[in-house]
């Protein structure tokens, strides 16, 4: 660092610390950056590159943003995936001697940004790490932005899968993975472009050394109390989240007051692709909120509430007495219309208590934020008298709710309702709360009184009637004389400043009462800001109930929303056990109803036991309504058991305990898969994990490669799924084959979507029916996707032509005997002794597929 300027050199030694962060320097009102940083904060803040001189007749990069506008720089960046360490001067330039000491007070990272500018009020922004225990995975997430911290732990063989699962579902906006981990390749192939990826390079602590930090953090003796007890690799991912944590911010986190372990046999298991492929929180086409489930059941009025919804949709319960609570408190709010006026009335009056919280336990709240916090909760008392009024347990248990009202009243007696928005600009304590603070301004109430008085006393005794006195925060005060009037200022004016039509003045009066008055405001703002810091911490014991008065409103709010999506939607109460059964009647899409704005959704029914229904084929054309027809049973399933009515005239359902789908399939070419590839690995997962009381949604095996080949893997999963696992499935599947599947196969039974036929028109009435579908109108289709009438003809006279040469030619059933090599020759027994020159393959192909089954059992 020879040559350099002494600050550049300051600059260097802190950046040296900083490698991997772009580093915001703090000069007078602007933070600056230098060299590389420079080049790239220009590059993607889109702001002019210069140079400044660094010594030694070097002149190096450099851009800078004032220090007022720094929140809005700093999002771009983390939006873009960058860490920001802000670099502060920590001591007066006035009183410093030589250069101003500078210290990183702050690294912000994606997954710890509690500015409310840069983070989504509807999402919680985690920042989650993953350690790899022996047999187990530990997963711990925190949200410091409202002090959420989960942790848990996956084990069996099957626990990299689950991991992968509520990874997904948590989508962390970063996450710690330490270096060398032996998930690091589960990451690259599954997570490479999702999340931010911070690698830790320092050791792992362990097991004890873990313990040792959440007991120290949480000031407690024991971690009994947290529900803790077993877990080891969660432990250690929640003590990383920590030690990154205090590494980075760098101050108390008051926040994180307590940390939630949860199991998720609790939950009902949906995987990353079923909860993309049922479009749970964004739909598939932009990613998006509207199209989604969550954008039709979000009528929530305040950010927690948006948050828990979304909590509550991405994990539905398996546990009947408490989805049955919600369902009664959404029961008794959907009949009673005026409790749900007024609690959402109140409640669109609450901010977000939660990352108020947050903000106070990171030391980063606001005197507004205060404000708004005392404006909060004090519309908490009549909410809890609402609720408490309520007949449901639910409700009335929210409603003992603590409405804070000792914070509330100490917010009222010592913070401005006017406040300024910084808390270096004075203007934040009340009269009356602090004497010295009253003094000093007084004294500056005083100085303005005085300077009106000097005023008036200048222009008598100046005899100029336009002289006026100001301020100005670069030359302090002056007098302002217009060039007109020069002739008559007075000898003991000191010129200060030319302007184009006046000139400016000081006095030696004047002078002498501006150290006065500058130096009882700066002292004023200056006390009014430790006032505040030490005000904040006396608010920081009131932060757990605080985090749990946010909570309960929160769950409010949700009950209230699918209370409003019920009535609004015309939705029904399901009926809940353990029997196994899906008996839906009338039921329907409750995204597809909403878009549809010309024709009317058509309702179907849904039958399914454990026992003589539970694999049903769904035959029928495209665009004839199958895709959607399996993909509202598994959404009714999924809103039931988070405890929401449902879009049916009646629903008797039994509970599941993972929801499997394989629906639609694309090429993964970052991955070099291909869509079979991918096809497979879905069903490979299902068939790999899913158990009796699991729903299963199939929607087309096999078309990824030739015709054969697909519809023997798709028979052979069907088969296995049937005998071996015995799941609630429904397969819509244009292997007409399969249908003869319900007369070897006592669970199996066929739907099929309803057409009408008129010549070469065709209707699609969406009606799902009991009976297999024998055509697929493809060039029905193509044509109304707006095909050529040529290709469209000729493809008929194609069609005409295969269907007449095929039904005559044994030898598209013979060529099938490949399937079947170990019963060969029975098969050809018996097909000797059939006439089949005039048998449709479709039909052969069936009896070819029974008798496989009747040579098995014999």
């Amino acid at each position: 660092m020879a040559g350099y300027t002494p600050m550049i050199e300051q600059y260097l030694k802190v950046k040296q610390e900083y490698p991997e962060e772009i580093l915001f320097f703090r000069l007078g009102d602007f933070y600056e950056m230098f060299f590389n940083d420079a080049q790239v904060a220009s590059r993607e803040l889109d702001i002019v590159l210069t140079a400044r001189d660094g010594g030694a007749e070097q002149k190096i990069p450099m851009c800078g943003i004032p220090h007022h506008a720094v929140n809005n720089y700093i999002a771009r960046l983390i939006g873009k995936g960058y860490k920001v360490a802000i670099c502060d001067q920590v001591e007066n330039p006035k009183q410093s001697i030589g250069i101003v000491k500078r210290e990183v007070t702050k690294i912000i990272t994606p997954g710890t940004v509690v500015d409310e500018m840069m983070l989504d009020e509807a999402k919680n922004n985690y920042l989650a790490a993953i350690v790899d225990g022996e047999h187990r995975i530990g997963l711990a997430a925190v949200d410091i932005s409202t002090g959420n911290f989960l942790m848990t732990e996956f084990t069996g063989l099957d626990r990299n899968i689950k991991m992968e699962s509520e990874l997904q579902r948590l989508a962390p906006a970063e996450c710690l993975l330490p270096a060398g981990s032996s998930l690091d390749s589960l990451w690259q192939d599954n997570f490479s472009e999702g999340f931010l990826l911070t690698r830790i390079n320092d050791n792992i602590p362990g097991l004890e050394e873990a313990r040792r930090a959440l007991l120290q953090h949480f000031g407690v003796v024991s971690l009994d109390g947290y529900g803790v007890e077993g877990y080891t690799a969660g432990i250690q991912a929640a003590a990383t989240i920590l030690s990154f944590l205090y590494r980075t911010q760098k101050t108390h986190l008051s926040q994180l007051c307590s940390i939630t372990a949860y199991e998720n046999n609790a939950y009902v298991e949906l995987d990353s692709f079923s909860q993309r492929n049922l479009e749970l929180t964004a739909n598939l086409k932009d990613n998006k909120k509207e199209g989604s489930l969550l954008g039709i059941l979000d009528y929530c009025s305040t950010a927690m509430g948006k948050r828990t919804l979304r909590s509550w949709l991405e994990k539905p319960l398996k546990d009947i007495d408490v989805i049955n609570k919600r369902l009664d408190a959404v029961d008794e709010l959907n009949h009673n219309v005026q409790i749900r006026m007024d609690c959402h009335n109140l409640l669109q009056k609450i901010n977000d208590l939660e990352r108020l919280a947050g903000k106070l336990g990171s030391g980063a709240v606001l005197p507004r934020d205060l404000i708004a916090l005392k404006t909060s909760l004090g519309i908490i008392p009549s909410l809890k008298n609402l609720l408490a009024a309520a007949g449901s347990s639910y409700l009335q248990e929210l409603s003992r709710m603590d409405s804070l009202s000792e914070a509330c009243n100490l917010i009222e007696l010592a913070i401005n309702d006017e406040t300024p928005p910084g808390v270096r600009e004075g203007g934040i304590i009340k009269s009356g709360f602090d004497s010295e603070v009253d003094e000093l301004k007084n004294l500056s109430s005083q100085g303005k009184t005085w300077l009106l008085d000097y005023e008036n006393r200048e222009r008598e005794r100046t005899a100029i009637r336009s002289l006026k006195v100001g301020f100005n925060r670069i030359y302090g005060y002056y007098i302002e004389i217009s060039k007109a009037n020069l002739n008559l200022v007075p000898s003991d004016y000191s010129r200060k400043q030319t302007l184009v039509n006046a000139e400016r003045f000081i006095s030696e009066e004047l002078k002498d009462h501006e150290e006065k008055i500058l130096g009882a405001r700066e002292r004023l703002f200056e006390l009014e800001y430790d006032l505040f810091i030490e005000f904040c911490g006396r608010l920081q014991p009131y932060i757990p109930a605080l985090q749990n008065t946010a909570a309960a409103v929160a769950q409010a709010d949700v009950l209230l929303a699918l209370a409003q999506a019920a009535y609004l939607n015309d939705y029904v109460r399901p009926v809940l056990n353990n029997d196994g059964l899906i008996d839906v009647r009338a039921g329907r899409h409750p995204v597809v109803e909403k878009s549809l704005a010309t024709t009317r959704f058509v309702p179907n029914d849904v039958e399914m036991d454990l026992d003589k229904a539970r694999f049903g084929i769904i035959t029928g054309p495209n665009m004839g309504g199958k895709s959607t027809y399996l993909r509202q049973t598994a959404l009714i399933v999924i809103m039931a058991q988070m405890g929401s009515f449902v879009p049916a005239d009646a629903a008797h359902l039994g509970i599941v305990d993972r929801i499997f789908t394989r629906v639609g399939a694309s090429d993964d070419l970052s991955a070099g898969r291909s869509t079979f590839m991918v096809e497979m690995l879905e069903l490979a997962r299902i068939i790999n994990n899913a158990s009796r009381n699991s729903l299963i949604i199939l929607d087309e095996i096999g078309r990824g490669t030739s015709t054969y080949d697909g519809l023997s893997i798709a028979q052979a999963a069907s088969e296995y799924i049937h005998d071996q696992i015995a799941a609630k499935t429904l397969f819509a599947t244009h292997y007409h084959e399969l249908t003869g599947l319900a007369d070897s196969h006592p669970g199996v039974f066929n739907l099929s979507v309803s057409v009408v036929e008129s010549g070469e028109t065709v209707t699609f009435l969406k009606k799902v029916l009991p009976g297999r579908a024998d055509k697929s109108y493809g060039i029905h289709v193509a044509k109304l996707a707006g095909i050529p009438a040529k290709i469209v003809g000729r493809a008929y006279e194609i069609l005409h032509g295969l269907e007449k040469e095929r039904t005559h030619s044994p030898a598209v059933v013979m060529e099938q005997l490949s399937l079947f090599e170990a019963d060969k020759d029975p098969i050809l027994e018996e097909l000797e002794k059939l006439e089949i020159d005039n048998l449709a393959p479709r039909d052969a192909l069936t009896l070819l597929y029974r008798w496989k089954d009747q040579l098995k059992q014999e």
